[in-house]
Parts: structure tokens; sequence; C-alpha cells
């Protein structure tokens, strides 16, 4: 959405401009100056607003910049531990614990407007009426501007810190944990549809009027601690492991595809090289060996612009309709080496699909086809182990809805799963009995209790670019490989779900950001083959990849992707 504006000439920043046309925001990643951690965010004639929880500053913020000024001088220890942010008209709303706030902007002195018996997150105006979230409550509640008596309250769609705003007959809200936008109905608080933030711990969010809800772009704020090496010349050990506070602004741009059934979020060209470095550790002779490497594949949230070839050349070949790389060695001697795989460039884009168990409900059978491929034991599952049947049964109860099914497996799973690296995937009855799991051994999990309740699904992988959006062109090496798995809906399609990131607190509630959805850092391959294996002359000689070779993996963000649909509507322009 294109705003209209008036000149941005700025030097100094003056407060609160007099226009009342909106000014356009430029589409960037906006660090406010002085800024510590931003928990709230609002427009003003275009203009953005923030507050900064720390210092209690009330911040008027020049987005081309990143200028700022602030407004609340003679009041910002009123504003200390204030979340959420609001304006409407002249007002000033915002809360502080159990309380919420008003003032103007003449004085910025707050004043109390009501008081709800648990902490509020989140605040926001439309008109007559006042929107005030409450993570420790669990809802949203409804109040009269007027009287700030209680209308009524609607179901907080997640189980995070959530911020508000308001935009005519819809409610949005960012999710702290979840790392998620949500779209509500303002009449009734029903879900309409929610989409992945491309950094985690969205704390603010700002909504132009007439944001449409098919393409368009709201604004969030995020704030977290960042760890770091600080260099202290003064200390014995000058290199220390401590923290910082990271806070910025950044648009969310989203496409929400009502018909597909799923939405689209910020995107950013990759560059993702994977490449094998051969050094035995013994001295070995094979023959006539074949090195199979899985490619990128197109999917709805990524797309494969171009391959290449590093080291070697290598032919392609398909394997159940996954694209293989194929590298031949006619003989490879005794500490030999070389270095070969590939390079690619994709597109990729956070994905959220908008399923709800009511849709599923009448889902046709599964098809034998699929039955006598995934329902099976083919990758040491321990199907036939007594307690990993006996689990399975126990993880759906007497459920009967497919969403509702995986879901409870998951959850099942993350209930008797802490995350820890192990040397080697152990099967899943292991596994079970012994309470800790890698990513690999919560896949085998899922997979089992999927497949003996009938519910088809896939492995997934294999690597995550490191989540850092906003170092562009910068080298970055993840530290582990990662899988997760995708379950089938008849009649629907392959779904995601992670396999274990959302395992983060003891006990549950667990977030469902990565339930049905991926971040733009997944890059998709090896769906359901093997990703990497190898065939050679000598059948009875017994050789694993990790004795031959060291792999190398990288990524480099080349840059962030205009909105969806930006590019062919430039194209169509032009012709």
């Amino acid at each position: 959405m294109q705003l209209e504006s008036h000149p941005l000439k700025r030097t100094p920043l003056s407060p609160v401009p007099s226009s009342s046309s909106e000014s356009t925001v430029p589409s960037r990643l906006i660090r406010p100056i002085g800024a510590y951690a931003l928990h709230g965010l609002a427009f003003k004639q275009g203009d953005l607003f923030a507050l900064d929880v720390i210092r209690g500053y009330l911040l008027q913020i020049d987005p081309t910049t990143d200028n700022t000024i602030i407004l609340n001088t003679r009041h910002s220890e009123q504003y200390q531990d204030a979340t959420g942010l609001a304006i409407w008209g002249d007002g000033i709303w915002f809360a502080r614990g159990h309380e919420i706030y008003t003032c103007s902007f003449q004085d910025f002195a707050p004043v109390p407007f009501t008081t709800l018996p648990y902490d509020v997150d989140g605040v926001a105006v439309w008109e007559s009426t006042v929107y005030a979230a409450s993570k420790k409550a669990g809802y949203i509640f409804i109040l009269d501007r007027d009287t700030g008596r209680r209308i009524t309250k609607f179901p907080l769609p997640g189980i995070g810190m959530e911020n508000i705003a308001v935009d005519g007959e819809r409610l949005w809200l960012c999710d702290q944990l979840e790392q998620t936008v949500y779209c509500l109905d303002r009449a009734t608080g029903a879900l309409l549809f929610s989409v992945l933030t491309p950094f985690a711990s969205p704390t603010g969010i700002a909504v132009h009027p007439n944001t449409s809800m098919e393409s368009d772009t709201v604004w969030l704020a995020y704030a977290y601690e960042e760890p770091y090496i600080r260099d202290d010349p003064n200390s014995d050990d000058p290199h220390q492991l401590t923290f910082r506070d990271r806070t910025f602004i950044h648009p969310l741009h989203f496409h929400y595809d009502a018909e597909k059934g799923y939405a689209l979020s910020n995107g950013y060209l990759l560059e993702m090289s994977y490449v094998e470095e051969i050094s035995p550790l013994d001295a070995l002779q094979l023959h006539q060996l074949e090195w199979r490497i899985a490619l990128p594949t197109d999917t709805q949230r990524q797309t494969v612009k171009h391959i290449e070839p590093i080291g070697r050349p290598f032919t392609e070949e398909l394997m159940d309709g996954q694209r293989i790389a194929l590298f031949k060695f006619d003989t490879l001697n005794p500490h030999e080496t070389h270095i070969f795989g590939w390079k690619a460039q994709l597109e990729v884009r956070g994905i959220k699909y908008q399923l709800t168990p009511r849709m599923v409900e009448d889902a046709p059978p599964l098809s034998p086809e699929f039955q006598q491929r995934y329902l099976v034991d083919d990758d040491q599952l321990a199907m036939d182990a007594p307690n990993i049947q006996a689990a399975a049964q126990q993880a759906v109860g007497s459920e009967t809805n497919l969403l509702r099914q995986v879901l409870s497996i998951r959850n099942y799973v993350y209930d008797r799963l802490s995350y820890g690296i192990r040397p080697q995937i152990d099967t899943p009855d292991v596994v079970l009995e012994r309470g800790v799991g890698s990513c690999g051994e919560y896949v085998g999990l899922l997979l089992a209790f999927c497949r003996l309740n009938g519910i088809a699904c896939r492995t997934v992988g294999r690597y995550k670019c490191p989540p850092r959006a906003d170092q562009i062109g910068v080298l970055l090496e993840p530290d582990f490989n990662h899988v997760w798995l995708e379950f089938y809906i008849p009649g629907y399609g392959w779904l995601p779900m992670e396999s274990n990131v959302d395992d983060v607190m003891e006990g549950g509630p667990y977030p469902t950001r990565f339930f049905m959805g991926l971040p733009w850092y997944h890059v998709e391959m090896a769906k359901g083959v093997p990703f990497e294996r190898i065939k050679k002359a000598e059948q009875d000689l017994e050789v694993k990849i990790g004795e031959l070779a060291i792999n190398h993996v990288r990524f480099k963000i080349l840059a962030e992707l205009p909105p969806v649909g930006r590019n062919q509507a430039e194209s169509d322009a032009t012709a």
C-alpha cells in the first residue's frame, strides 16, 4: 500500500507534525537512536511513535534517518515498565501493570483510565472502544472509552505476551513468543488468518487505516537481548560473554491467499552452498563411487533461482520427484582428497497454513498407495516395540479429528522429551525411555506415532540459515543440520511441523507458530528421500559418509525480497 506523504524534511526532527496527511514510511529496518527495548508502536498522521519500556521514553521516530525525539521529557519515570501504545485523536494510551493510562500530546502527564485484575500487555483504541490484551488473563478485554466499563472479552489466539492494534473491522495482534501476527474480526474475535514474523520477539504493532487483508504491510517493533563477546582490557580475561539490548522496527509484508489456505510473509534471497571435503579416516580404495546429494526444491514458499556445481561437475537425476545431484568417481585412492558440492540461489519466505480442525472433518480416506508408502516402518522407527505402540495409542486418546490428532501427538512427544545433542540417532523406543533426544530423534518418535495412527508423514530437511535477517551480505554458517516432518491431509496436501524447536517450556503450553508453518530460514529439500548417500562397487565394504568426508555449509542473505506480487505488478506495468 502506497501512502500519500507530506515531505519528510526534519533536521532537526520536529515534534508531532501538524499535517493531517499520512507520510510514506520507507520499507526498511529502523533502529531508533537512543532506544533500548521498544514495547509499543503506533502511527499518528503517518509518523511512528514508540514506547521504550526500560527508559520510559515516549519516542517520535523519523523513519528516514532513525532520528528520535523524547516527547515525555518531564514524565519518563511514570512511563517506565509501560507496555502497549495507542493513539486516537489527541489522546495517548498505554498500560503499566494492571493499569491503563491516558494522556494528551499537550502535557504527556499520564492519568489512570481503568484498572484490570491482570497485567495488561497491549492497548488499542478505535472510536469509543478500548482494547486491552493480557497474557495472564488469556483474553482481550473490550472496554468503553468514556466509562472504562467492560463490554466483553475475546480469548487470545497465542500463548505469549501480545501487543495489539485496530483498523476498522479488524484487530491485529503480535505475539512475542509465537513469533506471529494474528488478524481477528473486531466484532467477534474470530481468527481470520495468521502470519509468521521474520524476526523473533515482536513487541509492538502499528497498522495504517484501511490495511488490506489480502496483501499489505504492518509495522512491528522487536526487542530482545543479544549475547556477544565483550572486550574488557582491564580484566585478566579480556573476552567475556555478556548480553546487550537490541531493538528495532521493521515492516511485515504479508500475502494471504484464502483460496489456497496459506499466508506468506517477508522473504529473502539466499545463497546456500553445500560442499563435501573428502578426507578419509582410513586408507581406502573405492571403485565406481556414486555420491548423491539432494538439491533444494520448489515449494509454495521456496523458489530455486539457480544451482551450480562446486569443485566437480554433477549430473542431475530425479528420485520420487526430488532433485538429486550425482557425483561420480571412477576410483578413489587411499588418502585422495576432493572438494565437491553445489551452490544455490533461493527465494524463501515464511508460510503459515490456515487449516482448522473443522475443515478436515470430511477429508477422504488415505489412498492405498499412500498407506503402503507412508504408514510403514521404513527407517528404524521401532513401530513394533510395545512401548511405542502403547504410547502411540495414549498420545491421541479418543481424538478422531486428524488435525487434532497430529497436534496431540506433537504435544505428547514434547511432554516426554527434552532436547539434547546426541552422537548418534537411536531408535524411538530407546529415545522414549531415555527422555532426551535430538531433532532427528524427535522426528523418529513423531513419525512412529503418526504412522501407527494412520497418519501419513515423511521426513524433511536439511538445514536452517542462521536467522539473522538484519545481516545481509554476511557469511553465515549453521552449527547443526536440522530435520522436521510433513504430515498429509487427504484432499489438501502436505503440511509442515517442526520437530522440537517449539518445545520451549516444561509441560507447556506449547506455541503453534511452526505447526503448519515454516519461517523464512528453513531450506526445503530431501522430502521423503535420503539427503545424502553413497554407492560403490565394493558391496561387502561398509563405509559411512562421516568416515569419508567433512561437510561445509554456508549461507549468505543477499537481499530482502519485495512483497509478494510487487515484481509481477511491475512486470505487467512495463509490458
